[in-house]
């Protein structure tokens, strides 16, 4: 957390908080601090301490908390107070049991709504990802972009606001499962053969091969949160 008695981090640029409502400016710096390791799981969140981060008042923090821990992001416990949402394997589990359910359900819909339109961008996505470098930030962004073209070709406004909210918790995990050559040439064929099913209008194929895509990225999360830590219950 930020303070005076640690190194200091970086803190966004105060004229940013002009640009809109000081709770939205807030809540999206401590929502990035999330995403890329600043606030770390299990780590207290202090509202003085980030109000004089992010050279605001206390009340937007506030705000921004608040929405924080309605997104599930945040946790509030009795004798610690505000923390960012601890990870443990049956948290872990239940983020990917909900993508799997939800993944398969765009994928799905997707077969059966996408338009000519939505199969061209897909399409052009695989082909780009074949050409990507080994690098996972790159890999991450390509993905993500692959996942929303996804999302947004099943036409289904409620299940993309569910995709939507399930992809900020998955933000509590830590960086991307594709950290090797390895899992992105298996991500991009797996990419590749959810597209064909679309494509081909076959529902039910583009269902299973979305669930298994998400069964292959949960083994390597697993991977990476646990492989040397002791076995928890899950």
């Amino acid at each position: 957390m930020p303070s005076t008695t640690r190194t200091k981090r970086q803190a966004p640029a105060r004229a940013k908080a002009a640009a809109g409502p000081r709770g939205d400016f807030a809540y999206a710096a401590m929502l990035r601090g999330i995403a890329d390791g600043t606030f770390k799981p299990g780590e207290r969140m202090r509202e003085v301490a980030i109000s004089q981060w992010l050279g605001i008042s206390r009340t937007p923090v506030r705000e921004g908390l608040r929405r924080l821990e309605a997104d599930g992001l945040l946790a509030h416990t009795p004798h610690a107070g505000m923390l960012v949402t601890p990870v443990d394997r049956r948290m872990v589990a239940e983020l990917y049991d909900m993508r799997e359910v939800l993944e398969g359900t765009a994928a799905r819909l997707a077969a059966e709504n996408a338009t000519r339109t939505d199969i061209d961008a897909l399409n052009a996505l695989v082909a780009q990802e074949s050409r990507l470098p080994v690098d996972p930030d790159a890999a991450s962004r390509h993905n993500r972009a692959f996942h929303e073209t996804l999302y947004q070709s099943a036409h289904n406004r409620y299940l993309l606001k569910s995709l939507r909210a399930l992809a900020d918790a998955l933000l509590l995990l830590g960086p991307t499962t594709l950290h090797s050559a390895r899992r992105q040439r298996s991500a991009h064929a797996e990419h590749c053969d959810i597209v064909e099913r679309i494509a081909a209008r076959d529902a039910d194929g583009a269902d299973a091969l979305a669930r298994a895509h998400i069964k292959a990225a949960y083994r390597e999360r697993l991977k990476l949160l646990f492989q040397d830590a002791p076995r928890r219950a899950r």
